[in-house]
């Protein structure tokens, strides 16, 4: 068995050129989850890991799934009462990180991040499928449990429960809006000489810096 440090491969499947770059980092990025999306490589194109902070400085990450993304910033959705959710009351300052291995390219993104209305969270809720409607009432999302058979339990009386007509929302089930501060851009290069342009939110404009490998 060959060890961790032999472990390398070179990155040639593309580059990237300040010429080529738009003034407007969610023009790039839109075109790279068009790209990502389209890949037989990747399996979860939407997936993100996102970085909080809890009240002591520790950070904790996990992965969510994009569900929008525009000129307002990244969308995702969650349990409100989530570890994720307390951090975010806390401290909303969080990141983002697209690990499109496959492709040998990385988004990677800071910004605040903002609830969103009931309104908005009621028009996506209503567009899952009705088993993920009901299992957002059965999880106490990260809290902890005694066994597997709990949420087995749970699942099975809530979906007796509103085995008749439509599954509310649950009022502890929302969602958040990442208004961006700062876009990375990392396209992997030859002899570990990727391409990383960032992108800073200057006003009603965005500067591009080219960062060192």
């Amino acid at each position: 068995m060959s060890k961790l440090s032999d472990i390398r491969r070179e990155y040639t499947l593309g580059d990237l050129h300040r010429a080529v770059l738009p003034g407007d980092p969610m023009s790039l990025f839109s075109k790279w989850m068009e790209e990502a999306r389209d890949s037989a490589l990747l399996s979860d194109p939407t997936a993100m890991s996102i970085a909080t902070v809890d009240e002591n400085g520790q950070p904790f990450q996990r992965i969510v799934l994009l569900k929008r993304f525009g000129d307002e910033g990244f969308v995702f959705f969650t349990n409100l009462k989530s570890r994720k959710s307390q951090q975010i009351a806390h401290n909303g300052k969080v990141s983002l990180l697209f690990p499109w291995h496959s492709l040998e390219r990385q988004v990677a993104i800071t910004g605040e991040a903002e609830a969103l209305s009931t309104a908005e969270v009621l028009k996506y809720f209503i567009t899952r499928p009705k088993e993920s409607q009901i299992a957002a009432w059965v999880s106490k999302q990260s809290s902890k449990i005694s066994a597997r058979q709990v949420l087995e339990a749970k699942y099975e009386e809530m979906k007796a429960k509103f085995s008749q007509g439509e599954v509310p929302l649950p009022t502890f089930w929302g969602g958040y809006v990442v208004r961006p501060s700062s876009i990375e851009f990392w396209q992997g290069g030859e002899f570990r000489l990727h391409d990383r342009f960032l992108y800073t939110k200057a006003q009603s404009s965005w500067e591009i810096s080219r960062l060192a490998p």
